[in-house]
């Protein structure tokens, strides 16, 4: 073989050596930051302090579900997970996996900031429930969501449920994901007498356990006026969850927890992002594209005895969820309702998608007003 020959191989064989060697160190370094919370852990409360007073039967409280999608998700974001295909089948994909910028993010998550304590006459809502903030994140370039709705709503006592603690993600390339700290927060007119952060089952194959998030639900509970508890529960579940069984899985341990908290005769309010189509929304609204294959469906024969998912009443107009594999465009983009609440049947609740034009997020807020009635 020619010298020259013999040297463009062993150059070839360093470099694919190197590139084995950064891979695998990469794969080392992620396995030995990766943890998973564990379950149960306390809630602290922060912030000013809230009343104090147990939480009264027959009376009218206000309660909000948002997604804000880390401030990244602008009508024009697109996300690099997520996948899609137009009504011909022609395959559509996200490209994102950091957010534009940081004013972006800034001008985002003050949107959406002002859209909730809208919603409660300049004060927001008695109880705020939302998903998707990050404290200090690459993704949405060190903006401190969590600072900003706690100043917003400086009455309201604050609980943080950690559920996407990342080593830096190098992936899509090349606007890596990045570092992630983020999670579930919990907002309230009145303190809890307890929060826990509740630890759902993931994905934990690999590599798939260092994408997904490390999934939860926070619960807190408040004394009432008749000597039982509201209980009131944050919860995200899993995404690109090819098959849905994660979600199924998750979805047992939180039948678990609603039977359980039935039993005692207690008052439960539960919303979030549930990622399965709710009220047969799943092919509801005006769309240029398919139904993506994530799609699950989820309804009240899902749940145990004694509880339901409050139908918004302007469920058929506005949707809460949007695909983002491509820019959104009303009546193209795919949309879904994934958002919302469900109570048990000693709560009396109405509930409206709130249509904001997916100005902020990829997600639309869900208000639901309530009034705990006892026996049902």
């Amino acid at each position: 073989m020619p010298v020259i020959a013999r040297r463009v191989l062993r150059g070839v064989a360093l470099v694919v050596a190197l590139a084995a060697a950064v891979v695998a160190g990469y794969a080392a370094y992620l396995e030995l930051t990766y943890y998973r919370i564990e379950d149960g852990v306390a809630l602290e409360a922060r912030g000013a302090e809230a009343a104090g007073e147990p939480v009264p039967v027959g009376e009218e409280l206000t309660a909000v579900t948002y997604n804000v999608g880390f401030g990244a998700y602008t009508p024009e974001f697109t996300f690099f997970m997520d996948t899609g295909a137009m009504a011909d089948g022609t395959p559509t994909a996200g490209e994102r996996g950091t957010a534009v910028s940081r004013e972006s993010v800034e001008e985002a998550t003050a949107g959406s900031v002002g859209a909730v304590v809208g919603l409660g006459d300049g004060e927001g809502p008695d109880f705020v429930l939302l998903q998707e903030v990050d404290v200090d994140s690459d993704r949405s370039h060190h903006v401190d969501q969590r600072a900003a709705f706690e100043e917003a709503l400086p009455g309201h006592a604050s609980y943080f449920a950690s559920n996407f603690h990342s080593a830096f993600l190098a992936y899509p390339i090349p606007d890596f994901h990045g570092r992630v700290d983020a999670g579930l927060l919990t907002l309230s007119s009145r303190e809890a007498s307890e929060a826990v952060r509740r630890s759902y089952p993931i994905d934990e194959s690999f590599p798939a356990k260092y994408f997904d998030l490390d999934r939860c639900f926070a619960v807190m509970r408040y004394p009432t006026s008749d000597g039982r508890e509201l209980v009131v529960v944050n919860s995200h579940m899993s995404a690109y969850d090819e098959g849905g069984a994660v979600r199924a899985a998750q979805l047992e341990v939180m039948c678990d927890f609603l039977s359980r908290e039935a039993a005692a005769g207690n008052y439960v309010v539960c919303g979030g992002d549930w990622n399965h189509a709710l009220f047969g929304s799943e092919d509801l609204y005006p769309s240029g594209q398919l139904v993506p294959g994530w799609v699950q469906t989820i309804s009240d024969e899902d749940l145990p005895e004694g509880f339901s998912f409050v139908r918004p009443a302007d469920l058929e107009e506005v949707a809460t969820c949007r695909g983002c594999d491509i820019p959104y465009e009303e009546g193209v983009t795919y949309t879904v309702t994934v958002d919302g609440f469900l109570v048990s049947d000693n709560v009396r609740a109405e509930a409206e998608n709130v249509d904001l034009g997916f100005a902020f997020s990829d997600h639309q807020p869900v208000l639901l007003s309530f009034e705990l009635v006892g026996e049902a």
